[in-house]
């Protein structure tokens, strides 16, 4: 299985992010071993719109089973959905933390958005 853990930094020892589409990191590890696998840079934080659905390309092309986040949008869980990613929250601490929570069946399954709005990217209003 390979897990992706949003977070701030690098490796085991990096705090969490609870933002999916517009983490810094996914840190992808091996859940039984507990090792990293691959760290991934996110270049799409500060766009202005679909970070979500980027994320989840991105995550579907390293071929990832499963998230564990704080918050999903609307769009990016359709696409994890749709990629047959799982997502798990009720993460907090480290990623190493967060491996601990979803090894001991801790974590809460996803089954929609968490999420409407991205403070600072809010849809103009209509007039």
């Amino acid at each position: 299985m390979k897990l992706a853990v949003c977070a701030q930094g690098e490796g085991l020892n990096a705090k969490t992010d609870q933002r999916f589409g517009r983490c810094p990191y996914f840190v992808l590890v091996d859940p039984e071993k507990q090792n990293v696998l691959q760290t991934i840079r996110i270049d799409n934080a500060d766009s202005p719109g679909g970070a979500g659905p980027q994320s989840a390309q991105l995550l579907s092309d390293h071929e990832v089973d499963a998230v564990i986040t704080g918050n999903v949008g609307p769009k990016a869980e359709q696409a994890l959905s749709a990629a047959g990613i799982m997502i798990y929250s009720g993460m907090e601490g480290t990623v190493g933390d967060a491996i601990q929570k979803f090894k001991a069946n801790s974590l809460q399954t996803v089954s929609g958005a968490t999420i409407l709005e991205h403070s600072g990217f809010k849809k103009p209003e209509k007039q």
